[in-house]
């Protein structure tokens, strides 16, 4: 089977209003670049008919694949599930609301023919976005780039390309708590960027809430830095001798200066100060105990349902 020179890989979730847009859009892009192109719907646990209309689209054109996830697996692992089946030279991910502009991967595309093995479109402008959720995002990936000894762009989500080189070496890395974006800069091929408006939703309400935000911000945060753990370690060691002082001063003045301390609140604030700190020690301790026990179960990182190579695979 001749290998598609590119593949567009679209994970979905209760898109329906946008299907007709973006499948129109889509295909005028990567269609003006070349013939040989694919593209991967990922359906992931969509309650309304988007799966319907991907199945439609496949039944007209051939260059049109799917996969339906068993369930909602979230972004994250349905980018990967697409990934895991494109074919093509190289791939690119864009969400599938129409905030990732479709016209923008000739551009990519060029920047890839040019040498880059990963092209990611930078943010200029973020419109119809609140104040405080860009807010959010610039200040987390700031403080991830600066605890983390790899670099990962900032302004960035995951609409990109990437060469199959990158896509082999991500196919190696099979953690279930996945922040591909930190992933693809680990693996450290030459990178170049777009610059874009980033428009608001065409349709619908936005999928990433702020717990899946939060969750997936700990996932980047704990599977590239150990700087949270050392902080614990240090805020330990500061306590611990914060204590040991307070301990010696207690004892001074009971034996040398016949002053003994008194005082309940005194007493109450440093218990709950010691206790705090060691709950939120091992709180972070915890974490990456969760993040190992996860790993070592060995599940599949995902289950597709249907898909338009007929019968469901785990993987």
């Amino acid at each position: 089977m001749t290998r598609p020179e590119l593949s567009l890989v679209v994970p979905l979730m209760n898109e329906s209003a946008n299907m007709e847009e973006l499948m129109q859009r889509s295909m005028a892009a990567i269609t003006s670049i070349t013939s040989n192109v694919e593209v991967i719907f990922v359906d992931d646990g969509s309650v309304d008919d988007t799966l319907e209309r991907i199945k439609a689209y496949a039944a007209k054109d051939r260059r049109v694949r799917y996969l339906s996830l068993s369930r909602n697996f979230g972004h994250q692992l349905a980018i990967t599930a697409g990934m895991d089946h494109a074919r093509g030279n190289a791939i690119v991910i864009m969400d599938g609301d129409l905030q990732d502009p479709p016209e923008l991967i000739p551009e990519l595309y060029a920047k890839y023919k040019e040498g880059a093995h990963v092209v990611y479109a930078k943010r200029r402008v973020r419109h119809n976005e609140v104040f405080w959720n860009r807010w959010a995002a610039s200040i987390f990936y700031r403080v991830l780039r600066s605890i983390t000894r790899i670099d990962i762009p900032l302004d960035t989500g995951d609409f990109r390309l990437i060469s199959r080189k990158v896509l082999d070496g991500l196919a190696h890395m099979r953690e279930r708590d996945r922040f591909l974006r930190g992933q693809i800069a680990w693996l450290g091929f030459k990178q170049d960027h777009v610059l874009y408006d980033r428009p608001g939703r065409a349709s619908g309400e936005p999928k990433y809430t702020l717990r899946k935000r939060f969750g997936l911000a700990m996932s980047g945060v704990f599977s590239f830095s150990r700087v949270p753990l050392r902080m614990a370690s240090i805020f330990g060691a500061v306590v611990s001798g914060i204590a040991f002082i307070i301990i010696l001063y207690a004892l001074w003045s009971k034996f040398v200066l016949g002053d003994a301390i008194t005082g309940w609140t005194s007493l109450i604030i440093s218990t709950m100060f010691i206790g705090g700190v060691q709950l939120l020690c091992l709180g972070v301790i915890g974490e990456y105990i969760d993040r190992i026990n996860q790993e070592v179960k060995r599940r599949p990182l995902y289950m597709v349902g249907e898909s338009s190579e007929d019968g469901g695979r785990d993987h």
